[in-house]
């Protein structure tokens, strides 16, 4: 995004945005309303505003994706108090720590993407094709946040209509089931494709929503549902969303990066593998918000060696931050040697024991690296939602439900993962332990492919409890996510989550 909309997109998201709910919504002055929606560029900058806001929750949606599963869990390696948020790892929410309050604030989008959605849908003032874009856009973008929702809490509150102001003693709603909210997402999906129609253009760097995002989730939807009661059905349905994709894009435009540390270059944003993307920048807008909760602290790296013996330089190694929350170090472990994901998704740090050995202590992310303002590193990398890698992951995901081989997916993505290492005899599949259950092959790789991409809680759901409960010590009734209190109160119609 270009530094003039990104301008114009704050200003349209300030003059149409109040006070908020119970669910966190920001209702919409009528006069402000009645006097935006003139031109062509006001819902212009409007979906620029979606979209900023869309990265302003990636922290949220990181943490509701990835926090409670097996990627993390420990001590922080520098002695930092983990201040609440072991409590992801270990599984161990309740109602008096739910970990994420109000939804993680997706409401606030969520009823601006209503609103858009009612206005857009009237309007004189836009072309044909620029009206179907923009709608296809946000339908994907509702559809996207609603599933987020669903994931997370299953019953959870919708309405379709945008809130105009407040009214005192109708700001309280009771949720909608969650099959219905499942069917909402479906359909959002489909009226986003029929806009779209035949457009598959993704621009600005890929960091708008696009018909490939809304085939991308429908695949990620209709997955989550043949691994339950859709079956192969649902299976052949996420299989032709991916291969219409496929059918439809071509390879010049997207495919697999040559290496895997090529799809996350900063000079590189927005690269042929990147299907749809939050985009960040340097003097913009940094990573998760500029959170720093999985970073180690600048005061004490340097007291710890790499893996040859050295000590850590922190002139080259400076991307800091204060540890909460660590990657387990047994995840640095389960990569093959030769798998060149390993050193790009994790930093490995040693201590020196007694005889001069090393002891792995700790890791942290690598994948986000930033670049350098000056003596400083800032992460304002890119944050990937959707890449090819995973559009063929999960393809191989559907074959394995359709009883198909997934050998030629899985080995594209193995075979980019060891570069000049690869050997089809040995980590090729079938040839690996783990390809003997096809469907752990495709969640082994996933981990491997997608760690620190805010995926792996939501795919251990997806494949089904038992995955959840077989790699983390989460308890069977508590798999979604508590309700804050405060959400409670202020919403009497609300009912904490089952389970808490």
């Amino acid at each position: 995004m270009n530094i003039k909309k990104i301008i114009l997109a704050f200003a349209a998201s300030a003059m149409l945005a109040g006070g908020c709910t119970s669910l966190d919504m920001d209702p919409v002055s009528d006069i402000t309303d009645l006097n935006y929606w003139k031109t062509p560029e006001q819902f212009d900058s409007f979906v620029f505003g979606l979209h900023s806001r869309f990265r302003s929750h990636s922290w949220n949606m990181f943490l509701l994706g990835e926090a409670r599963s097996d990627v993390f869990g420990g001590i922080p390696f520098g002695g930092e108090a983990t201040q609440g948020m072991e409590r992801f790892p270990y599984n161990t929410l309740n109602a008096e720590n739910p970990g994420i309050s109000g939804f993680g604030d997706l409401y606030q989008n969520i009823n601006q993407m209503n609103l858009f959605i009612s206005r857009t849908l009237h309007t004189d003032v836009l072309t044909e094709s620029a009206r179907n874009y923009y709608l296809g856009q946000v339908y994907g973008l509702r559809a996207y946040y609603m599933y987020q929702l669903y994931r997370s809490w299953e019953d959870v509150v919708f309405t379709e209509e945008p809130s105009l102001g407040f009214e005192v003693g109708k700001l309280a709603k009771a949720a909608t089931p969650a099959a219905e909210i499942f069917e909402q997402v479906k359909k959002d999906i489909e009226s986003s494709l029929s806009y779209f129609g035949s457009d598959y253009t993704i621009k600005e760097k890929k960091s708008l929503w696009s018909k490939a995002a809304t085939l991308m989730l429908k695949a990620d939807v209709y997955l989550w549902s043949a691994h339950r009661d859709g079956g192969e059905g649902d299976a052949r349905t996420a299989k032709n969303a991916l291969v219409d994709i496929q059918n439809n894009i071509s390879r010049s435009n997207l495919d697999l990066m040559d290496t895997y540390q090529g799809v996350f270059a900063y000079d590189n944003k927005g690269n042929k593998e990147i299907i749809f993307t939050i985009h960040n920048e340097l003097f913009e807008y940094n990573l998760w918000n500029g959170n720093n909760d999985l970073f180690p602290q600048a005061d004490y790296l340097g007291k710890f060696y790499n893996a040859d013996g050295t000590l850590i330089n922190t002139s080259v190694e400076n991307n800091f931050g204060i540890m909460r929350l660590m990657v387990k170090l047994e995840n640095f472990k389960k990569f093959l040697p030769g798998d060149t994901r390993r050193d790009v998704t994790l930093k490995d740090v040693y201590n020196k024991v007694e005889n001069g050995k090393l002891e792995l202590v700790g890791v942290y992310p690598h994948k986000y690296w930033g670049v350098m303002n000056g003596s400083t590193r800032v992460r304002c990398d890119d944050y990937p939602i959707y890449r090819y890698s995973d559009l063929l992951l999960m393809l191989a995901e559907a074959k394995v439900l359709l009883g198909e081989d997934p050998a030629t997916e899985i080995n594209r993505v193995r075979r980019r993962a060891f570069g000049d290492a690869y050997d089809a005899s040995t980590v090729g599949f079938p040839n690996q332990e783990v390809d003997k259950r096809p469907a752990d092959a495709v969640l082994q790789e996933r981990l491997f492919e997608f760690m620190l991409e805010g995926k792996r809680w939501y795919d251990l759901r997806r494949f089904g409890d038992s995955y959840v409960l077989d790699y983390t010590p989460a308890e069977p009734a508590r798999l979604l996510w508590p309700i804050n209190q405060g959400a409670l109160t202020n919403n009497p119609l609300l009912k904490q989550t089952v389970g808490y």
